[in-house]
């Protein structure tokens, strides 16, 4: 286990590594001024963050994946679709409702919408469309076909939102779809999704694997659209404090009290869950159940130490960086944007869950660096793209319409399987580094060229933004293997083709 941990430990100093020394770097130059102080809570959270995320890889590993696995496997022996869907809704609403991403925008945005309505309305959602994503499983469905359907539908809903004069509200609701997917959500969900499809996916069952997290952050968009389209009267939003004033103990204390309040709620819900189903119909050996409760101790620790230090040292860095950014120049804004993006998924911890989990199920075809590369490069095009749009003020419809329309389109000249992980890989892409890092760097770049009244309409959408742009790159990356292998194909035929007898004889 110690050999374990330090792999991980490794593995999360490469990850958190380059974004703190691309803060560090900025600093120093004359573009960016930071306090001692704000510098000093910077290092010390990203000591913490590598600490946290270390023991939750760990803990995902040893229990978050077993236990999604072994409770999908567990509901399909009940043999009534009936009860397993019904357990799928309950179980993506509850743990929605306790999803830390979530209660994080939902804290920014309290002045706009009530928090509870929120949480409770894009749970609802999750639940209805983590049934939808079974239903698809247990009907072998083909993804893109589920997925379209579920965009019109969603794009249909933003327009009547539009014409209702709420379109501050479509940023923030394409934003819940991203948040929804948290670290919680992703390793169990996609688990769920692995242990039901096995048994119940047919000849397919690996790509069926994928494709519930993108379910679930199509249902949270829906959810928050029909909510905007009934919310009258207008929307004011407010800019939380960004500071680091007087004594940071207090700050820090309170930060840490909220972190161990949600991650107690959001993982005692699943822990309750799993071993409900334990004791119903599992009968999991004692051994692996004392595995999994040492994952769920690692798991716990993890995330309380990962989001404690990522509520406190990033969220003041990052709006800093983007407000003096702006101040300075608008390229170089642009540039540190796309470089920013290109790191700061390293970060992400559920990132990590899903290469491991792509390179399993496609046992090695689809490697874990390739994933990596595409998100990466995806993540850094839509914060870059995202800062255009705050430069020059439009909606963000007209980025989530035409990509979704690529991506979508993409779907039908690519391997299913590759489809399946782009569409999942947008919902883990953005994941709390983004809420807490991301999202106040476009708040701060937003405050400066656009004002406080177009925060919500312009530097909201950035989430939607990380979690779209991976679809399109993951799929290129898909089409690249397709005509590689194509081309191979051809090759190798031109060869037998124009080789004589002889040479056929004597290679036989």
């Amino acid at each position: 286990m110690i050999k374990q941990l330090f792999a991980k430990f490794i593995e999360s100093l490469k990850s958190i590594l380059p974004i703190t020394l691309l803060v560090i770097i900025l600093n120093f130059t004359p573009i960016i001024n930071l306090s001692s102080k704000e510098i000093i809570v910077f290092l010390v959270s990203a000591i913490f963050l590598i600490i946290g995320m270390s023991l939750f890889n760990i803990g995902a590993e040893i229990a978050m994946t077993p236990m999604g696995e072994q409770v999908g496997t567990g509901l399909t022996k009940t043999k009534s679709l009936w009860i397993v869907l019904l357990v799928c809704f309950l179980l993506g609403l509850f743990i929605t409702i306790a999803e830390p991403d979530l209660t994080v925008l939902a804290g920014q945005v309290k002045d706009v919408i009530n928090s509870s309505l929120l949480i409770a309305t894009v749970g609802a959602g999750v639940g209805l469309f983590l049934v939808l994503a079974i239903v698809r499983i247990v009907g072998r469905t083909h993804l893109s076909m589920v997925l379209m359907y579920s965009y019109l539908i969603l794009f249909a809903l933003a327009s009547v939102v539009l014409v209702s004069g709420n379109e501050s509200l479509i940023a923030l609701s394409f934003d819940s779809g991203g948040v929804t997917t948290g670290p919680i959500t992703v390793p169990f969900i996609m688990a769920l999704g692995v242990g039901i499809a096995s048994v119940l996916g047919g000849k397919n069952s690996n790509e069926n694997s994928f494709g519930i997290v993108a379910m679930c952050s199509v249902g949270s968009v829906l959810a928050v659209l029909i909510l905007g389209i009934f919310i009258k009267g207008d929307i004011n939003y407010t800019l939380p404090s960004y500071t680091l004033e007087g004594n940071i103990f207090p700050f820090i204390l309170n930060n840490l009290l909220t972190t161990i309040k949600d991650v107690s709620i959001s993982l005692g819900l699943v822990v309750v869950f799993f071993f409900i189903v334990q004791s119903i119909c599992l009968k999991l050996p004692r051994r692996k159940l004392l595995r999994i409760g040492i994952g769920i101790i690692y798991t716990y620790f993890g995330l309380i130490i990962f989001l404690t230090a990522a509520n406190t040292g990033f969220i003041t860095v990052g709006y800093n960086l983007g407000e003096q950014l702006a101040r300075s120049n608008k390229t170089v804004l642009i540039i540190v944007a796309f470089i920013i993006g290109l790191l700061v998924v390293l970060a992400e911890p559920a990132v990590h869950v899903l290469n491991s989990q792509v390179e399993n199920l496609t046992e090695g075809q689809v490697k874990k660096s390739s994933v990596l590369i595409a998100l990466s490069v995806g993540v850094g095009a839509s914060i870059c793209l995202s800062v255009v749009r705050i430069i020059f003020d439009f909606s963000v419809l007209y980025y989530l319409i035409p990509g979704y329309i690529l991506s979508l389109g993409l779907s039908f000249f690519v391997p299913r399987l590759y489809t399946a992980i782009a569409f999942d890989s947008g919902g883990v892409a953005s994941g709390p580094m983004t809420s807490t890092f991301i999202l106040p760097f476009a708040i701060g770049a937003c405050m400066v060229l656009q004002g406080e009244e177009k925060i919500l309409q312009d530097a909201f959408g950035i989430v939607a933004m990380v979690a779209m742009t991976p679809l399109i790159t993951i799929q290129l990356l898909g089409f690249r293997a397709t005509m590689a292998s194509i081309v191979k194909k051809r090759i190798a035929m031109r060869r037998i083709v124009e080789a004589d007898d002889e040479q056929i004889i004597d290679f036989m």
